[in-house]
């Protein structure tokens, strides 16, 4: 009954936010991808849904895993059949997942037949300390809500059964090794899929160039993100008052304060957007930003993927300058990083005056997006060889 609610509430969200045909497909897709097929093999993933988030951990990560020689495939948490896949496969990586009465049936099994278990976060979710006090939560539908009740997955991490944990930063994988797991790092990736988008956009006409004015772009992708844009507003403020021509576009369900009203002819709003329009939209800014709160737990486990989706179409980023992204960006070369609202608008401003340090640090971001950043080009070879020395071990009855 729970997970039934949930669903209704991600149903009215997704309907109200991108409207009756786009959001209808949003929701028809995860309904009949309960029922899709699911092939044995060495690695199941199950995944709470089709989203982003589950684009880039558990079908991207099965891409980048099949490219090395494993047998996976996917499945979300509300397949009828889920409890059956116990003996089809020798590995179980649950990302996200509610504890259900299936998923909970499925891992009584696994356990029976010795086989492995790995938890799978992208998000500080698991703790609700942390998940209840976002604006991300804060703004859900009541429905919504009842996901977060407890931490997701708490009850996988919590089993001393599970001794492997996946996730996507170094900030999250120390967490997580404070619950006594031996954790891997597996960052997101671009799939083969996303590459073929990318090319046939890239290489590119400057979008200065082709629009007669510089645009700095913020793609929030979901609600949730006031306060990480507010970070900046003084800075982007000062830089649209000095910069009349550029523009600041803005994509994603975005509340922004009055400071902007006396801009609002140099703002540009984008609605939500398909993978292939999300990546032109990128390819369309000469700037992209990335900020968020510092020192806020939840917003310093976010991932890098912002830096390298701009990244793989050569657009240059300011991010903010936290773990993650100094683990990414080497300031200065591959991207800027900003702290403070001088910096901010110093960094911001060199881009805006320099177009070959634009097409330069682009460049950079590029490389580095193809060689880090892409299930084609990945690599992680403590993980893979934990995993071959697990199914060596275990045998499919």
């Amino acid at each position: 009954m729970k997970t039934l609610l949930i669903k209704t509430g991600k149903a009215w969200n997704a309907l109200k936010q991108e409207g009756l045909v786009r959001g209808g497909k949003r929701v028809a897709k995860s309904f009949f991808a309960q029922f899709g097929r699911v092939r044995p093999g060495d690695i199941l993933f199950v995944t709470i849904g089709v989203g982003d988030s589950a684009r880039y951990r558990a079908i991207n990560q099965k891409e980048e895993l099949e490219i090395h020689g494993f047998k996976c495939s996917v499945t979300i948490q509300d397949n009828p059949f889920l409890p059956t896949y116990a003996d089809k496969f020798k590995i179980f990586i649950f990302h996200r997942p509610i504890y259900t009465w299936k998923v909970e049936k499925l891992i009584e099994k696994a356990k029976k037949l010795g086989k492995e278990i790995i938890f799978e976060t992208d998000d500080l979710i698991f703790d609700p300390k942390y998940s209840q006090q976002t604006d991300h939560y804060k703004k859900m539908n009541i429905l919504e809500r009842k996901q977060y009740e407890k931490g997701i997955g708490e009850e996988i991490l919590k089993d001393p059964y599970v001794k492997v944990c996946t996730t996507t930063t170094s900030y999250l994988a120390k967490i997580l090794e404070g619950y006594g797991k031996k954790v891997f790092v597996s960052k997101n990736k671009l799939s083969l899929k996303d590459l073929e988008i990318v090319e046939n956009i890239f290489p590119k006409v400057e979008p200065s160039e082709k629009n007669k004015g510089l645009r700095i772009g913020y793609f929030a992708g979901t609600k949730g993100h006031d306060k990480n844009f507010a970070t900046i507003e003084n800075a982007l403020v000062k830089i649209l008052e000095k910069y009349p021509k550029a523009k600041l576009v803005l994509a994603g369900p975005l509340n922004i304060s009055d400071k902007f009203d006396e801009y609002k002819n140099q703002i540009e709003r984008l609605p939500f957007a398909s993978r292939r329009d999300h990546f032109q939209n990128i390819s369309d800014v000469d700037i992209n930003i990335i900020p968020l709160e510092k020192s806020d737990p939840f917003c310093e486990s976010k991932s890098e993927l912002k830096f390298f989706e701009a990244g793989i179409l050569g657009v240059p980023s300011v991010a903010v300058n936290n773990q993650t992204y100094r683990e990414a960006i080497e300031d200065g070369e591959s991207g800027f990083l900003a702290g403070s609202d001088d910096e901010w608008a110093n960094k911001l401003e060199r881009l805006i005056e320099d177009r070959e340090l634009r097409k330069q640090v682009g460049k950079e971001a590029r490389e580095k997006s193809l060689r880090e950043y892409t299930t084609k080009n990945s690599h992680n070879s403590d993980y893979y060889s934990l995993l071959r020395s697990v199914m060596n071990k275990i045998r499919i009855l």
